[in-house]
């Protein structure tokens, strides 16, 4: 039997995967990393490559145990995106971020500053804007860390280290590389002119290759450290969304998915000359798939907030759960059942709908709540949560349909919350849409095993392997009585939000979460 290797590098674990090559799932090893905040250097968020490689090489020797590796024909990753890991000329790792790292600040606001409509320059370029970006990031390095800056050679993202390390070659690929915002979703290359601009170095650029390539094949070195062999071919992966996107057959212009983890991304698959909106609300990043960019809504920290609820309010339903050997959310769900539409009037403030340009959130509260413990409770509010999820993932579509002129009518659901049968129902109920959704429960390793496959010559194509692999196990379709009321839901919530950010604006409550530089 051959076998193909999916490597994920996600926010908060490494994970190494293997499926057969007919798309099965045959064996995972998982370890979590942490990363940690530099001392003295506020929101930065460090990535630690010497404990997590560490890490790395346990999870594919868990993976691979009991498995000839000669019979592993191919592997490949797919990562958090604008993480970032920097070398030296010797390819050796001087200085890594992991995602969410905010440490640049002062950097966003000086460069907007110093070079006036700069941003929205580069946005119309990208699709990024600089809150996540890489430049202000090296701006900080080169301002705060000069003696690491002056060595800085190359640079690539944290999936195309776990590369790296396994084939010594330094890469790329558009998925992962554009949301640096140093890149043309046009060209699907680096846009080196943007470092220039900015007074960073433009020759640190690495090769940037598009999803499925072969850059090489497994180190000796690496051999030795995985027991991985030298034949195995390493292939170019991608950005964790994209290739998860893959994952679930969502590779054609105009397909849609809803992915429900800890954060919810809503993605519409455009074409990569469809420029991005004037008004920067919407991020757009190069997708896995040749000729073809994402339109991205994100809604911060919805399956995180489902957790905190569960843990702070819900003792009692977990022991009910685990006494009916049942999970907690399914128990959850079960009751949320008898609450009507609308949950009583609760309206859940936490993430705002995207805003690209001016990234911020309200304090996080509930408004409307009741002193009526029949009507205001655990049950209504849970209900209210899962609503207040797919409501702003509508929203985030309806962006992306006025700008790409695409017509959403079928949603593919996947991630955690896809779990939930009420959950999906509502998405569908909220959005009128149909709603899909896939057997595959690892969409990112999965489409990372597609690309290792396309450059073993399994597949010819990731569209291809898509349309081979990806089943669907449940549809869920919209009860357009119920979306005439989300509708009006959803005006409401638009303008209570509103008030809610003025709070923040003035002081009197504190943001859940700031962009860089807002």
């Amino acid at each position: 039997m051959n076998y193909l290797l999916a490597i994920d590098a996600g926010t908060g674990s490494i994970r190494a995967v293997l499926f057969d090559t007919h798309g099965n799932e045959l064996k995972v090893a998982q370890k979590e990393w942490r990363h940690l905040e530099e001392e003295g250097v506020a929101n930065s968020m460090c990535f630690d490559f010497v404990t997590n490689w560490e890490l790395v090489k346990s999870c594919i020797q868990e993976s691979i145990s009991g498995v000839d590796s000669r019979d592993i024909l191919a592997l490949s990753a797919a990562s958090m995106r604008e993480g970032i890991v920097l070398y030296d000329k010797d390819g050796n790792e001087l200085w890594g971020v992991a995602n969410v790292d905010a440490r640049a600040s002062k950097e966003v606001r000086y460069l907007k500053e110093q070079f006036e409509g700069i941003e929205e320059e580069f946005y119309a370029i990208s699709g990024q804007t600089f809150a996540l970006g890489a430049l202000p990031r090296m701006v900080w390095l080169k301002n705060n860390r000069p003696e690491i800056y002056d060595k800085v050679a190359h640079i690539s993202m944290i999936g195309d280290w776990v590369l790296a390390k396994l084939s010594g070659v330094i890469a790329t690929d558009p998925s992962n590389a554009g949301t640096t915002g140093i890149f043309s979703l046009q060209e699907r290359s680096w846009d080196i002119a943007m470092a220039t601009k900015v007074g960073i170095k433009d020759t640190i650029f690495c090769p940037c290759y598009e999803v499925g390539e072969v850059i090489g094949t497994v180190s000796p070195k690496a051999s030795k450290q995985t027991g991985l062999a030298t034949t195995t071919k390493v292939v170019m992966g991608g950005g964790d969304v994209q290739l998860g996107s893959a994952g679930l057959g969502v590779v054609e212009i105009g397909e849609v998915a809803v992915l429900g983890g800890s954060f919810w991304q809503q993605v519409v698959n455009i074409s990569c000359t469809t420029p991005p909106p004037k008004d920067r609300g919407i991020r757009v990043n190069p997708h896995v798939i040749k000729g073809q960019s994402q339109a991205e809504g994100i809604t911060f920290f919805s399956g995180l907030i489902m957790r905190w609820f569960r843990d702070a309010f819900c003792d009692l339903e977990k022991l009910e759960a685990q006494q009916r050997g049942i999970d907690t959310y399914t128990l959850l769900e079960e009751k949320a059942k008898a609450i009507p539409v609308g949950s009583y009037g609760i309206l859940p403030i936490f993430s705002d709908s995207m805003n690209y340009g001016k990234w911020y959130h309200a304090a996080p509260s509930f408004i409307n709540l009741s002193i009526d413990p029949n009507i205001c409770n655990k049950a209504s509010m849970f209900r209210s949560l899962q609503e207040n999820a797919c409501i702003v993932s509508k929203i985030n579509l309806e962006k992306i349909q006025a700008f790409s002129g695409i017509e959403i009518k079928e949603i593919v659901f996947a991630g955690g919350a896809s779990r939930g049968a009420l959950w999906s129902q509502i998405l569908a109920d909220v959005t009128g849409c149909k709603v899909k959704i896939p057997k595959v429960t690892e969409a990112t390793a999965l489409g990372a095993a597609m690309s290792a496959g396309v450059g073993a010559g399994v597949y010819e194509t990731l569209t291809q392997a898509a349309k081979a692999l990806v089943v669907w196990e449940k549809t869920f379709e919209p009860n357009l009585e119920n979306t005439k009321i989300y509708r009006e839901i959803e005006s409401r919530w638009q303008i209570i939000y509103q008030k809610q950010l003025a709070l923040v604006d003035e002081g009197l409550t504190t943001s859940m979460w700031k962009a860089p530089g807002v």
